[in-house]
């Protein structure tokens, strides 16, 4: 590493102090105009908002995720000096009804014989209907180069399993939560990066040991798409909805339960080349959490549609400068939305929303009202 790196990563990381200092210090304060703040009344449908953890022992969080198990939800994202750095590992935390416990690193790159340390990546935490917690993972040099990784959790979060590197060609989801079909097979949205942005599927039955993957689902050149989030509108009616280089959000449907797909095309969304994600609620519809614009990582919105092709403006959780950007969203049992998502990669924060208030507002032609 030369001496210009190392004075630029210094200067980078005395920024997010500096910044994560004047937050801390009530200076910066949680509320922003269109967003709750932590310590602000909740408003509207907006029941809660918090950070996970306010004091994180390392300077850049990002790329969280969250799961309810049966013992209450638990949150993982990666954390270190900066992404991509050997240091960054995955860092977990619980809720035990009353607040978040202390986070705790539960992988890292570390490989072993080899003297070496690898960044890790994207976790992506599910609780299946049967088994145990999992918690899935990527380590690598860069996300052209990294492999899947996957560890278990038999008690809610508190102890994890060996870490077990995914077979080759299989990366688990690569971003957002994968989903479980009626007959228990567990469908994943994957992508590559190592010859174009390409989507791809992966399947696999309890206990998840055996994996099938589809063919990418576009060429890299139509669209450079990654990190697919599924929405399952019947078992056999299913879309996934991907992030993209062409500064819209893009999308397949398939009729036979996710095994062959249709030609991926653009919706009617922005996307500033940055993570969405989405979930279908108790009541049918769909909710999508991503930055309703096409550069920049802020706002960061929430829409809701009925049949996944018309949405409706529904709530800005941010909308101040800065990122707000990789959310991650799941429909607790109680009905109650959760999502979590980077705030200025120094913390993840977390907000809790109940979809039955969101007022919701046409977009016609996709313009936010």
């Amino acid at each position: 590493m030369t001496c210009e790196t190392d004075r630029t990563r210094l200067t980078a990381n005395l920024t997010r102090a500096l910044a994560l200092a004047f937050f801390v210090s009530g200076a910066a304060g949680l509320v922003a105009p269109g967003a709750a703040g932590a310590d602000a009344p909740p408003a509207g449908a907006i029941v809660k908002t918090e950070f996970i953890v306010e004091h994180p022992p390392f300077a850049s969080s990002h790329a969280s995720t969250i799961a309810e198990t049966r013992d209450g939800f638990v949150a993982a994202w990666f954390g270190g000096s900066e992404e991509k750095a050997p240091d960054v590992g995955i860092w977990v935390a619980r809720h035990d009804g009353a607040a978040w416990s202390a986070p705790v690193e539960v992988a890292n790159g570390i490989q072993p014989g080899e003297n070496r340390r690898y960044a890790c990546w994207n976790p992506v935490l599910f609780q299946p209907s049967k088994g145990p917690l999992l918690l899935f993972y990527k380590v690598g040099p860069s996300p052209s180069a990294w492999w899947g990784m996957l560890i278990k959790s038999a008690d809610g979060g508190k102890t994890w399993s060996a870490p077990i590197r995914l077979a080759k060609g299989i990366l688990g989801p690569i971003r957002n939560v994968p989903i479980e079909m009626p007959d228990g097979t567990l469908l994943s949205g994957s992508s590559t990066e190592d010859a174009g942005w390409r989507v791809h599927m992966e399947r696999a039955k309890y206990p998840f040991e055996n994996w099938e993957r589809t063919e990418p689902l576009n060429t890299g050149k139509d669209f450079g798409a990654i990190q697919p989030t599924i929405l399952a509108h019947q078992p056999d009616s299913i879309q996934i909805l991907c992030r993209t280089r062409q500064h819209v959000i893009s999308e397949c449907w398939s009729s036979d339960g996710g095994k062959t797909w249709s030609p991926m095309k653009a919706t009617t969304l922005p996307n500033p080349n940055s993570g969405i994600a989405a979930a279908l609620l108790q009541d049918g519809r769909s909710l999508l959490v991503y930055n309703h614009t096409p550069r920049g990582r802020s706002p960061l919105n929430i829409a809701v549609s009925a049949d996944g092709k018309l949405w409706q403006a529904a709530e800005v959780l941010e909308d101040q400068p800065g990122e707000y950007s990789y959310p991650t969203v799941i429909q607790a049992r109680d009905g109650l939305v959760h999502v979590t998502y980077t705030w200025k990669r120094l913390l993840i924060k977390h907000v809790v929303v109940d979809p039955r208030k969101l007022a919701l507002r046409p977009m016609p032609d996709g313009q936010w009202r």
